[in-house]
This record gives C-alpha cells, structure tokens and sequence, in this order.
C-alpha cells in the first residue's frame, strides 16, 4: 500500500503498540467481537483483505479463522474521531465470529431482575466440531 507508515502512523496506539478494534457485519451492522491488532496485524490485514488480531494471551498474530475457518473478509477500515479505535467492517465467512460456536461474542445479556447473565443467541456450530 502506499504511503503505509504515513496512515499507520495516524493510529493513536497504546503504550504496548495496540490499539482496540471492533468487527462489524458490513451487511448488518451486527456488533461480532472485539480483539487488538498492532501495527503488523493492521498491515497484514489490509495486504491479504482478511482480518488479522494480536493474540494478547498467545502474544502472536492470529489470523481470524486460521483454526476454524471462521475468516472475515475485510470490506471497508475506519477509524475513530481520537484515532484510538479501529473499525473492521467484514464479510463473517458462516456467520460465526465467536469461538463458542456463536453469531456474536455478545451472546449473553444481563437480565438486570436476577442479576445475572444469560446467553440469548444460539450456538450455530458446537465448537468441538470447529476445532479438531
């Protein structure tokens, strides 16, 4: 891409060299899951029009979907009025972002008369049978 440091330099990242992103279904503006990138992660995403992460936990790239197949295509970046907040608008390939099977990772709502959470979206696909 042109001029690739001039607009990754634009991002307000954090003291770890993260910054936070949102996924979003482009078609339905459905909220799927929230994860960081860095700077490679951002880079490798717009190169290959796949979402790529920082796995904090694994300290390495994670290539959403590498495992399950679950990928998104990136169809459009935007970034927030601070600069501190990356929105991916993605095509979810099977219409599941979460790794418990799920639509959404905001599957569970909180159901403020028991005070609890309860999970209000169905599981698609059980996730032993997206990760053997």
């Amino acid at each position: 891409m042109k001029n690739a440091s001039k607009w990754l330099n634009k991002i307000q990242w954090d003291e770890h060299g993260l910054v936070p992103v949102i996924a979003q279904q482009v078609d339905t503006n459905d909220v799927l899951m929230f994860a960081w990138m860095n700077r490679d992660a951002l880079e490798k995403t717009v190169e290959s029009g796949e979402a790529v992460y920082w796995s904090r936990s694994r300290k390495k790239l994670w290539h959403k979907g590498e495992e399950s197949g679950h990928v998104q295509i990136v169809r459009e970046i935007r970034l927030d009025c601070d600069s501190d907040v990356v929105l991916l608008k993605v095509e979810q390939v099977e219409d599941i972002a979460c790794h418990t099977g799920r639509h959404s990772c905001f599957f569970q709502k909180l159901n403020t008369e028991e005070a609890e959470w309860q999970a209000v979206d169905a599981v698609l696909k059980e996730p032993d049978d997206m990760y053997k």
